[in-house]
C-alpha cells in the first residue's frame, strides 16, 4: 500500500494531482483544500495518502495535514458514504469545522454541502460523534491562503463548482458574481461564497 508521496506537481486540476515521483506520475484525488495549498505546477509537495482498493481500479487519495485523512477515513468507514463522496465533503467544509459541526449535531451545515442530503447528513453526525473523540483537531486558520489573480481565480472557481457537480452556467453565474461582489478574495473564501450563493 503507498502511504506517502514526495515529488513534484506536474498536472494541477480541482480535486485531482499528478505528482512526479523520481519519473513515475501518480495520479492522486484531492479534496480542494489541498489542492489550493500544493503551490504551481514545478511545486515540491508531501502528501499522505490513502490507497483505496477495488476489483477493477487503484485509486490514491493525497492529503496535506493528518487531521484532513483522519476524517476521510472515518468518513469512507460510514455505510453509503465512498471514497468520491467524502472529497467532496472535504471540499465543501474544512475538517476542523467538519469536526465541530459533527459535535454540534449541526445537521444544516452538512446538508448545505453539495451532494449531502439529510439521511446522509444524520449518518455522518450519528456516525462520526464516537469516532472523532481521537483527533487532534486544530482551529482552522481564518483567511488561509493568498488572494489569486482575477482571471485564475475564476477559472479556479469555475472548475471547482463543476467538479463538485453544478453545471457550467450556473458555476459561471456565481463565480462572476461572487468575484464582482468583493476584491483580493482568496480560493477558500471564493468557493464559500459561492457555494452559499448557489444554495439560496
Amino acid at each position: 500500500m503507498i502511504a506517502f508521496l514526495r515529488g513534484r506537481v506536474i498536472d494541477k486540476h480541482p480535486n485531482r494531482l499528478i505528482v512526479d515521483v523520481q519519473g513515475v506520475g501518480y495520479e492522486v484525488h484531492v479534496p480542494l483544500s489541498t489542492y489550493y495549498e500544493v503551490g504551481e505546477e514545478g511545486a515540491e509537495v508531501s502528501l499522505r495518502v490513502h490507497t483505496h482498493v477495488r476489483e477493477d481500479a487503484l485509486q490514491l487519495y493525497g492529503f496535506l495535514s493528518v487531521l484532513e485523512q483522519q476524517v476521510f477515513e472515518r468518513l469512507i468507514g460510514i455505510s453509503g458514504i465512498g471514497p468520491k463522496l467524502a472529497v467532496a465533503v472535504l471540499s465543501g467544509i474544512g475538517p476542523a469545522e467538519l469536526v465541530g459541526a459533527v459535535e454540534r449535531g449541526d445537521i444544516a451545515r452538512l446538508t448545505a454541502i453539495p451532494g449531502v442530503g439529510r439521511k446522509t447528513a444524520e449518518r455522518i453526525v450519528l456516525e462520526l460523534r464516537d469516532r472523532l473523540q481521537q483527533l487532534a483537531v486544530v482551529p482552522a486558520a481564518a483567511g488561509v491562503g493568498t488572494a489569486a489573480p482575477a482571471d485564475r481565480l475564476r477559472d479556479d472557481l469555475i472548475s471547482a463548482l463543476l467538479n463538485l457537480g453544478y453545471h457550467r452556467p450556473l458555476a459561471e453565474r456565481a463565480a462572476d458574481s461572487t468575484l464582482t461582489s468583493s476584491d483580493d478574495l482568496t480560493f477558500e473564501r471564493a468557493l464559500k461564497r459561492a457555494l452559499r450563493e448557489l444554495m439560496h
